[in-house]
């Protein structure tokens, strides 16, 4: 896979900002700041009699009332459904919980959807988004770090499965993405390391310059610098912006996005869903992927230990739990990027740079066990 350079890091950590995604008529911005839970942020976007909020039962009492007055001069009336909170109820019948309010409050295909939680919360928006009458508007609010920085940009939506991750889904984009960094006041630290597993992923993947930004200032963003998160959130943006506008749907490149996730998520399934935090599952995932990546001679050893270091200061697990080389295989062979049962591992080399290789049974086998306890 091919690498081309991505777009100069900006040097401004002050004030609001923003990040495009070029995607056409599809195309729009991704705010980025405090203070964003006001009118002005969403001025522009599908106006309708009625919109609906999307939350859960932990962040809905912290942010829907005020989201809910950022959003009044907009829409006649808006609704709201609170989902319950965690992994494990990205499912079928929270999802219901949303048609069933839409269609209870007679929404028609010009209600605009706003999905105000993390990444569970914008994965089941979006996907009611794309389904209800054929697909309706729907707005990106999230409210941590880790879908600020990932699952709320690039209009991947899903539900889970028992047999699999993110299996059932579409791709569909939002019209906007507001990223209030005053909401990740409230976010529990145990949260804040989970979606710093994503940050990370940026840099082995597409910027060096980044990796070392982040060793450098990793107290800084343990201890919550706004300054520190603005710059990593809008350069985790850029960077996944780029990449989403030259592959939308994942046919090559947009597969680097997925740095960890193969063994990450074997972890989550494997695990049962909601026992480990997806960015933890993550952060383990890249060790693997990393060793995985030296094992296969496209880094050396000193590279892969510098990102298990990485992962290591965040607090973020880097053993993995013991469910059996061939449990693991097992559930990565379910992994969207396996072909003919083939699993396709993103890997990283040289550092910067990623791509998606298959590699030995044993060599897998080995990896596994030297990062499992």
């Amino acid at each position: 896979m091919a690498s081309t350079p991505l777009p100069p890091a900006s040097s401004s950590v002050s004030g609001n900002t923003q990040v495009h995604i070029d995607l056409g008529d599809r195309s729009y911005d991704i705010l980025i700041g405090g203070g964003l839970l006001q009118a002005a942020s969403f001025a522009g976007l599908p106006k309708s009699s009625k919109a609906l909020i999307v939350t859960n039962t932990r962040v809905g009492p912290l942010y829907t009332a005020r989201l809910r007055a950022a959003l009044a001069p907009h829409h006649k009336t808006v609704l709201d459904v609170e989902l319950p909170d965690g992994e494990q109820y990205k499912d079928w019948p929270a999802l219901n919980q949303i048609f069933t309010k839409l269609l209870e409050e007679a929404a028609d295909r010009k209600t605009v959807l706003y999905a105000l939680g993390g990444g569970v919360v914008g994965d089941m928006t979006g996907f009611a988004a794309a389904c209800y009458m054929r697909g309706v508007p729907f707005v990106q609010v999230p409210t941590t770090l880790l879908s600020q920085v990932d699952s709320s940009v690039g209009g991947k939506t899903a539900i889970n499965h028992p047999a699999g991750k993110n299996m059932i889904g579409a791709f569909y984009q939002p019209q906007r993405v507001i990223c209030d960094l005053d909401t990740l006041d409230t976010l529990p630290q145990k949260e804040l390391l989970a979606g710093l597993a994503e940050v990370i992923k940026y840099g082995p993947i597409a910027d060096a310059d980044f990796l070392s930004w982040l060793e450098a200032n990793m107290d800084k963003l343990l201890a919550r610098d706004r300054a520190a998160l603005m710059h990593a959130i809008k350069r985790s943006c850029e960077i996944k912006a780029w990449v989403v506008g030259q592959d939308e749907k994942e046919s090559g490149l947009r597969a680097i996005l997925n740095f960890g996730h193969t063994f990450g998520h074997a972890i989550e399934s494997g695990m049962g869903y909601g026992e480990w935090l997806h960015g933890e599952a993550v952060g383990c995932g890249m060790v693997m992927a990393a060793d995985l990546s030296a094992r296969l001679g496209l880094i050396d050893e000193a590279t892969s230990l510098r990102i298990k270091a990485l992962i290591e200061r965040t607090g973020l697990p880097v053993k993995g739990p013991d469910l059996g080389a061939d449990r693991y295989i097992e559930l990565m062979q379910v992994d969207k990027k396996a072909e003919g049962g083939e699993i396709k591992f993103v890997v990283v080399g040289p550092l910067g740079q990623a791509s998606t290789r298959t590699a030995p049974d044993a060599m897998v086998r080995d990896v596994i066990a030297a990062h499992t306890r």
